[in-house]
């Protein structure tokens, strides 16, 4: 059966083919979803004939923080995480738009406490963009619960986490939905099932805040930053339910989200129903950045293929 990931693979700093990227069953990650991992973005520049990954420094240190939290050890160089993710891109001769997932590990065979040996993951698989993009989505509000932050760590993105992920999404889905929104346990608005929330009120944007259990996003903080550049006003905040139902626009936004138009929440149409000015204008200014059509942000651009990744592949 044919896979979507790439043909080579890291595993451990090494590059291996996909069928050799192998952990035991008995490991932690599989006993316990022992692990935390990042998703980015690799964008390609046909004009320049480059490769952009997208905040790798920012996705490598979120990794390292989530190893501490979840007392994983040792905990990677940040220097080591990004050759053995460069490496693997370089192997399979990637020239495409890429998603891409690292995933550090309690690897071996132990208890429940234990803190290693830790094992590490990079794969890509080639992604272009989705039509939900364009097209936008229509979404429910879930019943199940946002994971509270006494519970486990949201702002993490531990394995074990995306267990609550999935209970919504596929409840989302039987239901015919394209999407879920999750609350706290105390009813206010925190994300869907693998992005961060944003709305439109008043001409303003709104975004739950970083204590409503919500993933410390960085396409969240990519967004805030250039809406605020547009010169949008921005509020981080508690967001109750209801106040969703009044928004003129509201959409997604996540490394493999990207930004994604909501148009409706529990069949009420948000706004006209349809993808509104406020969302496209941040398309615009965020697809430009993160494939390199300008010369904003160029701290937000990890080149793949220049001088030294041509020397290495």
């Amino acid at each position: 059966m044919p896979v979507p990931t790439a043909k080579m693979m890291s595993l451990n700093g090494r590059v291996v083919p996909y069928d050799q990227c192998l952990l035991h069953a008995f490991s932690g990650a599989v006993k316990y979803g022992a692990g935390v991992f990042e998703g980015l973005r690799g964008y390609w520049n046909e004009e320049r004939q480059e490769l952009y990954v997208f905040r790798l420094a920012e996705h490598l240190e979120r990794l390292r923080y989530g190893m501490r939290v979840m007392r994983l050890e040792p905990v990677y160089e940040r220097a080591f995480l990004e050759d053995a993710l460069l490496a693997m891109i370089r192997a399979n001769g990637l020239r495409e738009n890429i998603h891409l997932r690292m995933i550090a590990f309690l690897d071996g065979d132990d208890e429940l406490a234990a803190t290693g040996p830790v094992g590490l993951v990079c794969g890509a698989v080639p992604r272009p963009r989705s039509k939900a993009v364009e097209e936008g989505v229509h979404v429910a509000v879930s019943t199940f619960a946002r994971l509270a932050d006494n519970a486990m760590p949201p702002r993490v993105k531990a394995t074990g986490n995306y267990l609550n992920n999935r209970a919504a999404e596929l409840e989302a889905r039987r239901n015919g939905y394209q999407g879920v929104l999750m609350l706290t346990e105390r009813g206010k608005v925190s994300e869907g099932s693998g992005a961060c929330f944003f709305m439109v009120r008043h001409g303003a944007l709104h975004t739950p805040d970083v204590a409503s259990d919500i993933l410390e996003s960085i396409t969240r903080d990519t967004v805030i930053a250039l809406a605020r550049e547009q010169g949008l006003a921005v509020h981080e905040r508690t967001i109750d339910r209801h106040e969703v139902y009044a928004a003129t626009e509201a959409f997604w936004c996540g490394s493999g989200y990207e930004i994604q138009p909501i148009l409706s929440l529990d069949r009420l149409a948000l706004g006209t129903g349809a993808p509104g000015p406020v969302t496209r204008a941040l398309q615009r200014a965020y697809f430009d950045v993160v494939e390199g059509r300008t010369e904003a942000h160029p701290e937000w651009r990890t080149p793949v293929w220049g001088n030294a990744g041509r020397a290495a592949a």
